[in-house]
């Protein structure tokens, strides 16, 4: 069982069983609704996803859909019926053990920010430098 959460925890969810996958997508639009270089996807069939609470919903595009918290505005799911049927992909950086969940694949790499590739090439802090 995965568990996850919004920022505020307002909305909280439960996946069961295996995901479909595990991606992190550079396509422009998940950047641009998440404000991120790239989102972390985790797919799910929804008859195993439970929501508690209730998402705002965006129409991202024709049949894209991208679920998130009303109060603290964090992303949390992303539906495409023709595409993904029966599908909810929910962002797994809400998940409560992220870190423990690590992405199989990119996608949408064709649209990948260029200098996503040398981010080991740049000096990293620990904490937010002093």
């Amino acid at each position: 069982m995965l568990t996850g959460k919004c920022h505020c925890g307002a909305i909280s969810y439960e996946a069961e069983g295996e995901p479909e996958h595990h991606a992190l997508c550079h396509c422009t639009d998940c950047r641009g609704c998440a404000g991120a270089p790239m989102v972390g996807w985790i797919a799910f069939k929804e008859a195993q996803v439970r929501i508690k609470g209730t998402p705002v919903t965006y129409k991202s595009s024709e049949h894209g859909r991208r679920d998130f918290c009303g109060t603290c505005g964090t992303g949390l799911f992303y539906r495409n019926a023709p595409v993904f049927p029966g599908v909810v992909d929910i962002q797994s950086s809400t998940l409560d053990n992220a870190a423990d969940m690590a992405p199989g694949a990119q996608i949408q790499a064709a649209e990948r920010l260029p200098w996503v590739k040398q981010l080991n090439e740049i000096h990293a802090f620990e904490r937010y430098p002093g």
